[in-house]
């Protein structure tokens, strides 16, 4: 079996592999605009809520409306830390595809090397043949050549 042929199935699960590392960062990729998104809309928020003028009446209510304000800014803190963590995931991601193409690109160029090779090989071969052709004409005009030199008197 030729060499390039042997490496199909190599160059076919490279390009699956590829495939699939593509999908996982697409996913990745909305798993991070959406922890991004939520981290905007808690900030949004924090800052509606903030900024209201809401008449507090009572110091019970002061405390009230301060706690929670703070379990949002506690909020925006974790989802900033989910923003983060699913950015170091993207990133990650994008490293894997990166090497999953580099990978396939490396098959993809031995098989051309190979495929070269073997045209190289063909080509010569043919060459060969062609040249053997020819002597064997070239052999067999002579000796016709001859066997009619020696038929006349």
């Amino acid at each position: 079996m030729m060499q390039s042929r042997r490496i199909d199935p190599l160059l076919r699960r490279a390009q699956e592999h590829e495939d699939a590392v593509a999908r996982e960062l697409a996913e990745r990729q909305r798993a991070h605009v959406l922890q991004e998104s939520r981290l905007d809309e808690l900030r949004r928020y924090v800052d509606e809520y903030g900024c209201s003028q809401m008449a507090a009446t009572s110091p019970a209510q002061l405390a009230n409306r301060r706690a929670f304000l703070d379990r949002l800014e506690s909020a925006v803190e974790q989802q900033s830390r989910n923003v983060d963590n699913s950015r170091q995931h993207l990133e990650a991601e994008r490293t894997r595809l990166l090497l999953a193409s580099r990978d396939k690109q490396v098959l993809e160029q031995l098989a051309a090397s190979y495929r070269a090779q073997e045209r190289k090989v063909d080509e010569r071969r043919s060459q060969r043949e062609m040249d053997d052709l020819g002597a064997r004409r070239v052999r067999a005009a002579h000796e016709q050549a001859s066997e009619s030199e020696g038929e006349s008197p």
